[in-house]
């Protein structure tokens, strides 16, 4: 109620009625004479105010006024829309009387062929439409002849009207939905009466539905008491729809043509595909996939993406034209993928193929093809719009290795540019763990984030059990815990991670040594169920029924209660036997291990993990835990399949996984964390996890690298626990407490791309045209000193250009970005062909002389793999220890003497794989690589990227015709000194001196530093790798392949490793861009060489940041005005120009006096040196370059240095050089 206005009443002003109908009812007594004037007898006026004998009544009426109410903007648009569209229909008659005038006759409107009639869906669906016409017509007439008969089953009213409705609606949703039939299209006039109707039409449907559930209830209730089988079913509800509803909304998508290539599976494929999370999810990705150029897919372990996505895309019509490509960061993926859909699919090698960096069985039928990430980045070099794909796929995205951060920002320009040509390409990423807020929340990479689809992927739950302490010797304890799952848990396969090969080794010896398989052992252990090895007591009544043992079985609660009971058994019963522990090899500290868990303490929850800690507490408490356990596994020990896995095993050896385990015993897989997310191990049930895991840690700047032992990361541990809840519910146990997970573990792990020397990623990407690296749009950025250490190395390989002091200064302190990096050189383009790192590609391409291409080729191949030769300084057991000193004192052989000796380490690697070469081709490399220390799979991808390179160079090279030659003969003396010096060509920035001990006071500070080096860009001393061949020779200066450092405790140690002793004078040669020069040897005086028009000088110069001293060495004059003038010098000598010598008596100067700095106050002489100067002239090839732009260069400026010669005597033999030529 509003405030009520001031004096209301009086502003009322209101409209007073009076009744006056009571006046004509007064009754006048007195008697009127016509005519008459007296009293008595005449018309008396005053009657007329004879009062009546009532009060008038009377009536106040009160005027309502009517507030006129103000109408919104949208209000009045609204009424607006309704008398304009009124007013549309006022001139609908008129506008239909002037279309009659204007249509066809009739006559001849038959004559045409109706739209309907034609023929339009194609051959394929004409059969189709035809029998739902039949169909049709069949139900019209079973509606006729129920209307006509007297009985019906369903007696409610309007039931087949709304069976007809509901199929004449079905047909009209056919076809809205086929493209080829023309359907109905509203006009926009047509709305208004959509909308008016809409409430209409809802009622009456409401009304209708209350009315058919009351009806059906009705009978359906009396069909059921009068015994009747069949109830009448429900009409469904028919929903009018509204065709132009979503275009309204501004939401309908463009229409995609539906295609489906058919897939002929095996009935056991389609049943194992059906059990994938990911199947349900097929309508969900095909519609993002289709609707949105860019989708990310993050899925968990276990959800099915890598392999059915791509057949997804295969059924939908994307490898009809082009082919689906799918990126795995590692090699063992990309085989493995390949053939698993393959076999899904049912279709050959050659059009589900792979390609990696040495082989590949890609067809020109290949419709998928898998590779790595390295290999799609290759062709985008050669291709960038990568015409041949229509989608690509990144799977594993969560590693973030730098191959595939940059091809998430090529793609991510790739795509869109791809949009506008009118040839689509469709970006997946796809991973377990994705971080997808590097993806959404970069605005740099995508300006329109991404659809997320996230897939459920675990099938069974994973029970987690922490530790209640961290133990340090995470190798042993994964041990105590692998002995205790196989020996009191159900069956199911085991899966440890470790950290590194060293690990994996160790342990499956030791596992194999306590659970030996036997062939006989395995087949009567087989015999039994693993949950049934204890004797059984109390259930030993129900062991003939099958559920109860069954259920007996994967109890774990029933096996912890058997065993107890069983102790109890073997002190009531019988007494312990004695025991020889020399017939077992089991570990001395198996006791100290139970010890150990009995700190645990008991009852941690009610899961089978925690009982079985529990009842490991339980035994010990009363000291026969380890009499027990030695008693029970003495009598039913059951054998374990222990495998290795490792990136660096060969890849007989990684397929025994997937292979069938022999009979009676159980699986377990000792790996490193390549089994986290690129393979998928089957029947794996237990996963011990030790939480670490060796992560190789670089300097940004110098390079050198650190295996660290590290914590893992949570996303790599949800991973690991994923492997245990593939085929059943699972288990985890994490050798860590919660309390480390939770404070100690990072969320994610830091991407490649930021811990990493980027020289290759930034010399690709500079050969792609892309010049300012730093803004590109990484999603996970590399920092700016990388970047920055990346473009010194180049720059001292000579692959960019080198920038003077000048310009380095100017683009420094400019700041403002606009500055233009140094431009790649030639040689760098070169470079950048060859797929091995920057500085191999340097030595390949300086190697076309001296015939040193074919050992370069090998050099080269087997320095870009790792882990060639064995490494014999681990190897501390006593009964390996022979074989370790057979292996060094072969290799010391390969490199005995001379240039071999001095070549170091690349010659013992180039005579290795130059004799495994030979012995391969007798077929005899496996016995060759046992006997010598050499690692076959290794050898393998040498002899692979050997044969890449070769054909690299044969096409880029003319003439080069260089084979791979098994025979390859070792290099003479001559040619291992021109290796020496091409491998410091490749290595210019890993220089190493030896430790100058007169330097040092202190004697043990001098006989800790015999051996060690310092390095060129590391402040702590180096020393030579154990396995070296140089280590005995310790030469003075010395290249190095490899930097890194160990640690031991709280101390580290750094070593360098592929070794080459140098020559110091080489590097003034061969790494100017790290030299020194402080100053130019007037004695000995610099010489003219007219071989090459070039002159030489000795240097006083230093090396590196340190300023090593050099010794003195004749190297070309370096650029500068003292050169322009030496050039200046031998130009009036006539050494450069013969012709000019018949001039030299007649010179005003001596040619020496160039060189002196009081020749500066002769006008004359200064204007013949400022003219060279200026033009930057020291050498003979470019005074040439200034005469071809200018033949009279030079030409007034020498006249006025001559005594009497005139200027026409100089003209016909100016300039001298071409005329010296043409003679």
């Amino acid at each position: 109620m509003g405030k009520k206005v001031y004096n209301a009443k009086a502003r009322q002003n209101p409209q007073t009625i009076v009744d006056n109908s009571a006046i004509k009812n007064i009754q006048i007594e007195v008697d009127v004479v016509a005519g008459g004037s007296g009293i008595g007898g005449g018309y008396d006026e005053a009657n007329a105010l004879v009062l009546p004998s009532q009060k008038r009544a009377t009536k106040i009426k009160v005027e309502k006024r009517q507030n006129v109410k103000i109408l919104t903007k949208k209000q009045r648009k609204h009424l607006q829309g309704i008398v304009d569209k009124k007013k549309k229909k006022e001139g609908r008659a008129k506008l239909l009387d002037d279309l009659a005038a204007v249509q066809i006759p009739e006559a001849e409107l038959q004559q045409y062929t109706s739209i309907s009639t034609v023929q339009t869906v194609g051959l394929k669906r004409l059969q189709t439409l035809d029998e739902y016409l039949s169909r049709k017509k069949e139900k019209q007439l079973q509606v006729q002849q129920l209307s006509t008969s007297g009985r019906r089953v369903n007696a409610i009213k309007g039931a087949a009207k709304r069976k007809l409705l509901t199929e004449e609606q079905d047909e009209f949703d056919s076809k809205r939905k086929n493209p080829n039939v023309v359907g109905i299209d509203d006009d926009e006039d047509d709305d208004d009466d959509d909308d008016d109707t809409s409430e209409s039409s809802d009622a009456e449907s409401g009304s209708n539905k209350a009315e058919t559930e009351a009806k059906a209830d009705v009978v359906a209730h009396t069909s059921t008491d009068a015994g009747k089988e069949t109830i009448a079913p429900q009409p469904p509800q028919v929903k009018k729809l509204k065709p132009k509803t979503a275009a309204k909304q501004g939401i309908l998508a463009p229409a995609h043509k539906t295609i489906y290539v058919p897939v002929h599976r095996t009935d056991e494929v389609q049943a194992a595909r059906h059990k994938l999370p990911i199947l349900a999810e097929e309508q969900q990705v095909m519609e993002a996939i289709n609707e949105n150029p860019i989708v990310i897919v993050a899925g968990e372990t276990g959800s099915g993406k890598t392999t059915q996505i791509p057949q997804f895309l295969y059924e939908a019509g994307y490898a009809s034209n082009k082919m689906i490509g799918i990126t795995e960061p590692r090699r063992v993926a990309a085989i493995a993928m390949s053939k698993r859909v393959a076999y899904e699919m049912n279709l050959s090698a050659n059009e589900v193929s792979y390609l990696i960096r040495f082989e590949g069985n890609v067809t020109p039928a290949t419709r998928i093809k898998f590779m790595t990430d390295g290999v799609l980045l290759k062709e985008i070099e050669s291709d960038f719009m990568l015409n041949k794909y229509s989608v690509i796929i990144l799977d594993e995205a969560h590693e973030r290795s730098v191959y595939t951060d940059i091809l998430v920002g090529l793609l991510s320009r790739i795509v869109p540019l791809r949009h506008k040509r009118g040839s689509p390409l469709k970006l997946i990423v796809m991973s377990a763990t994705l971080r997808v807020s590097d993806f959404t929340e970069n605005a740099r990479l995508f300006k329109v984030p991404p659809p997320v689809l996230k897939v459920e992927a675990r099938q069974f739950p994973v029970t987690i059990h922490f530790q209640k302490h961290t133990p340090d010797d995470y190798l042993a304890e994964a041990y105590r815990k692998t002995a205790k799952i196989h020996s009191q848990l159900p069956e199911g396969g085991i899966l440890i991670f470790v950290t590194g090969q060293l690990e994996v080794n160790q342990l499956v010896r030791k596992l194999r040594r306590s659970f030996p398989y036997n062939a006989e052992t395995a087949k009567q252990t087989a015999k039994t169920p693993l949950a049934k090895e204890v004797p059984e007591t109390s259930t030993a009544s129900n062991a003939d029924n099958t559920e109860d043992a069954l259920e007996q079985e994967f109890d774990m609660k029933r096996v912890i209660r058997n065993i107890r009971k069983t102790k109890k058994k073997f002190l009531s019963q019988i007494s312990l036997p004695k025991i020889n522990l020399d017939d077992y090899k089991l570990p001395g500290d198996d006791t100290e291990a139970d010890m150990y868990e009995q700190a645990l303490g008991s009852e941690r929850d009610s899961q089978a993990g925690s009982d079985l800690d529990d009842a490991s507490d339980a035994d010990d408490a009363d000291g026969l835990g380890s009499a027990l356990d030695e008693a029970v596994s003495s009598a039913s020990r059951q054998p374990m399949w222990v495998l290795p896995l490792y990136s660096l095993l060969s890849s007989e050896k990684q397929n025994r996984i997937f292979q069938p385990v022999p009979e009676g015993c159980r699986l377990c897989v000792v790996s490193t964390n390549v089994a986290e997310t690129s393979l998928t191990i089957p029947h794996i049930k237990y996963v011990v996890d030790s939480g670490r895991q060796k992560t190789r840690l670089y300097d940004k700047i110098t390079g050198v690298s650190a295996f660290v032992v590290t914590y893992t990361s949570k996303a790599s541990a949800d991973q690991r626990a994923g492997r245990a809840g593939r085929v059943s519910a699972g288990h985890c146990y994490r050798l860590y407490s919660s309390a480390v997970y939770n404070d100690l573990f990072e969320d994610f792990a830091m991407p490649d791309i930021q811990q990493k020397p980027v020289d290759d990623l930034m010399l690709q990407m500079r050969c792609m045209g892309i010049d300012r690296v730093v803004h590109f749009p990484f999603p996970s950025p590399p920092d700016q000193v990388q970047l920055q250490a990346a473009e010194h190395r180049l720059t001292v390989l000579g692959a960019l250009e080198a920038r003077s002091a000048t310009e380095e200064a100017q683009s420094s302190s400019s700041g403002d970005g606009k500055d233009l990096p140094p431009a790649i050189t030639q040689l760098g383009r070169v470079i950048s062909r060859f797929p091995v790192a920057p500085r191999f590609g340097k030595m390949l391409a300086l190697s076309h002389q001296q015939q040193l291409l074919p050992y370069t080729i090998c050099l080269v191949a087997a320095l870009s793999v790792q882990e060639v030769l064995i490494e014999i300084g681990v190897q501390r057991d006593e009964d390996v220890a022979p074989t370790a000193n057979k292996f060094h004192e072969k290799r010391r052989s390969w490199a005995a003497s001379g240039n071999y000796q001095l070549l170091g380490d690349p010659m013992v690697l180039l005579r290795a794989v130059g004799a495994a070469e030979y012995a391969g081709s007798q077929g005899k490399l496996a016995s060759f690589c046992e006997t010598n220390g050499l690692r076959q799979k290794a050898i393998s991808e040498v002899r692979k990227l050997r044969v890449q390179l070769t054909n690299e160079i044969n096409l880029n090279v003319s003439g080069a015709n260089v084979c791979v030659d098994p025979e390859l003969k070792p290099p003479t003396d001559a040619q291992a000194r021109f290796l020496r010096q091409i491998l410091l060509a490749g290595m210019g920035d890993h220089v190493a001196r030896k430790v100058p001990l007169n330097e040092i006071a202190d004697k043990d500070e001098r006989r800790r530093l015999k051996y060690a080096y310092n390095c060129a860009d590391m402040v702590e001393p180096a020393f030579l790798h154990a396995s070296s061949v140089l280590k005995q020779k310790v030469p003075e200066w010395i290249i190095y392949q490899d930097a890194y450092e160990l640690q031991n405790g709280d101390s580290s140690k750094m070593f360098i490793r592929g070794i080459t002793a140098i020559e110091p004078e080489w590097l003034l040669l061969y790494v100017p861009l790290l030299c020194n020069i402080r100053d130019v040897r007037e004695d000995p005086a610099p010489r003219y060489k007219p071989s090459e028009g070039k002159i030489y000088c000795y240097v006083d110069a230093t090396f590196g940041k340190a300023a090593w001293d050099l010794p003195l060495s004749e190297v070309e004059i370096p650029p500068s005005e003292k050169a322009c003038c030496y050039f200046a010098m031998f130009l009036l000598e006539g050494s450069v120009c013969p012709k000019l010598a018949e001039f030299k008596p007649k010179l005003k100067s001596t040619p020496g006096s160039m060189i002196k700095s009081w020749s500066n106050m002769n006008d004359k002489v200064l204007r013949f040196k400022r003219a060279l100067i200026s033009k930057k002239i020291q050498t003979r090839q470019a005074l040439q370059a200034a005469w071809e732009r200018d033949s009279n260069f030079l030409l007034e400026e020498y006249q006025n240095l001559l005594y009497d010669v005139a200027l026409s005597e100089l003209t016909p033999i100016w300039p001298p050089a071409v005329a010296e030529a043409a003679t």
